[in-house]
């Protein structure tokens, strides 16, 4: 194994972490609400009188914010080596933890262990586990 050291980025994934910290405790302190997208994506899903508007908002703010960046930046070359069937067993494995974790690892990881819920530490110690057992299990026994 090797390290892509071109695309090692410490200040720049450092200065993304502060602006997502930021935008976390700003979300709950104006809003009263916790930035965890599965459940705002999911409050649409069974939208509640006045609680529409907002929602709609944040994830049209994490769908245009990348098109926008395009914009004015160049595109990464993106470099996915999975089948497209992968990919949606992914998603839904995926979708499938979000509901029986009660909340995703945004939700979790960013602004659960800010609070100190303990329900969020042990679910962010799963999701931490299970990825270290996935690569382990992919590249050393699979050899993939």
């Amino acid at each position: 194994m090797t390290i892509d050291w071109s695309s090692f980025t410490p200040a720049a994934s450092a200065a993304g972490g502060v602006l997502i910290g930021i935008a976390a405790a700003l979300f709950v302190l104006f809003n009263g609400r916790i930035a965890g997208i599965s459940g705002i994506l999911g409050g649409l899903l069974k939208p509640a009188r006045g609680d529409v508007a907002w929602r709609v908002a944040f994830v049209a703010g994490l769908v245009g914010s990348p098109l926008l960046y395009m914009l004015f930046a160049n595109r990464p070359q993106l470099d996915i080596q999975a089948g497209n069937g992968a990919l949606v067993v992914a998603g839904l494995l995926v979708g499938i933890g979000t509901r029986f974790g009660s909340g995703c690892t945004s939700g979790h990881g960013v602004c659960g262990i800010s609070r100190l819920s303990p329900r969020s530490l042990v679910a962010t110690a799963s999701f931490m586990a299970a990825g270290f057992v996935a690569v382990f299990v992919a590249r050393h026994l699979l050899g993939a």
